[in-house]
C-alpha cells in the first residue's frame, strides 16, 4: 500500500509517521520543508500542494492521500486563499486525475469554532461556523471534498482535527478536545480500508470522558478512538472550563486577531 501524506513535516505528520509504518507499506511524504530523518518505507518529495503537476506525480499509484498541507493556523486572507484553499483544490484534482480511490482531508475544529461547547454534541455533524480565515479555509476544504466525492466518485473523509498532542498539556478545554496521535492513526487506518462511497465528515477526537463531540459519524466509517484525556490528568492540570464558551476558546480573543499570524 502506498500512502501519500502532504504537510508531512508538520506536527500531525510527524506524529503519524511512526504510527503508520507497516511492512509492505510505503509512506510518500510531501512538504515544502525538508525531511531528513527518513525511515525504512518512507520516501520524501519536496513540493508545494499548490503545484498541480507535482501533486499528480506524487499521487500516481497511491492507495490513499492524507492531506495535511497548508498553513496550520490563522494567516492573512491572501495566504489562506493561495495555500489552503487553492492547495485543497489542487490535491483533490490531482487525486482525481491519477485515480487515487481514497482521500483523508485534515479539516479542523476551527471550521465550527463559534459553536458553544454545551451545544456541540447536539448534532453528529455540526454546520460550519468558522472562527477565523483559517476556519473558512477548512470549511471550503470540506466543501471541495464533498464535491469531488459526489462528482468524481472519490471516497473522501473530512476530519475535523481537534487538539493534537502526545499529552494534554495544561488541560482545561483540552480535556474535552484532545486527540491522541494513536487515535489519529486509527482514523487513517479506517480511511485506508473504507469502501463506503461519498463524503464523510467526522470529528478527529479521542473518546474523552468530558468530550463535547458526537463520535457517531466516525464510528460509522470504522473509526473507534481508544484514548481518553482523563487518563493524563496530573496535579497541575487545569480542570475548569466554561461550558458556555465557544469551541475555539481563546482563539477568538483580542490576542488572536482575524487575519493575524499566530
Amino acid at each position: 500500500m502506498l500512502i501519500v501524506v502532504t504537510g508531512a513535516a508538520g506536527l500531525v505528520g510527524g506524529l503519524l509517521r511512526p504510527r503508520l509504518a507497516r511492512p509492505g507499506r510505503t509512506l510518500r511524504l510531501v512538504d515544502v520543508a525538508p525531511i531528513d530523518d527518513l525511515s525504512d518505507g518512507e520516501q520524501f518529495v519536496q513540493a508545494s500542494v499548490t503545484d498541480l503537476d507535482a501533486m499528480e506525480r506524487v499521487c500516481t499509484g497511491a492507495d490513499l492521500l492524507v492531506h495535511l498541507g497548508g498553513h496550520s493556523s490563522e494567516r492573512p486572507w491572501q495566504q489562506i486563499l493561495e495555500t489552503n484553499i487553492q492547495g485543497g483544490y489542487v490535491v483533490l484534482e490531482a487525486a482525481h486525475r491519477t485515480g487515487v480511490p481514497r482521500v483523508l482531508l485534515g479539516s479542523s475544529l476551527h471550521a465550527t469554532g463559534y459553536v458553544r461547547a454545551d451545544e456541540a454534541a447536539a448534532e453528529p455533524v455540526l454546520q460550519p461556523c468558522p472562527d477565523t480565515y483559517y476556519g473558512v479555509g477548512k470549511v471550503t476544504l470540506e466543501a471541495l471534498g464533498s464535491l469531488y466525492a459526489d462528482r468524481c466518485g472519490l471516497i473522501v473523509v473530512s476530519a475535523r482535527i481537534c487538539t493534537v498532542g502526545e499529552t494534554i498539556g495544561t488541560g482545561g478545554r483540552t480535556l474535552s478536545t484532545w486527540v491522541s496521535p494513536g487515535d489519529l492513526a486509527r482514523l487513517v487506518e479506517a480511511t485506508a480500508i473504507l469502501d463506503k462511497p461519498g463524503h464523510h465528515l467526522v470529528w478527529a477526537v479521542s473518546d474523552n470522558t468530558r468530550g463535547w463531540f458526537s463520535l457517531a459519524a466516525g464510528r460509522a466509517i470504522g473509526f473507534h478512538p481508544e484514548d481518553d484525556a482523563e487518563h493524563h490528568i496530573g496535579p497541575g492540570t487545569d480542570q475548569t472550563h466554561d461550558p458556555h464558551a465557544v469551541l475555539a476558546g481563546a482563539f477568538v480573543d483580542d490576542d488572536h486577531p482575524l487575519g493575524g499570524t499566530w
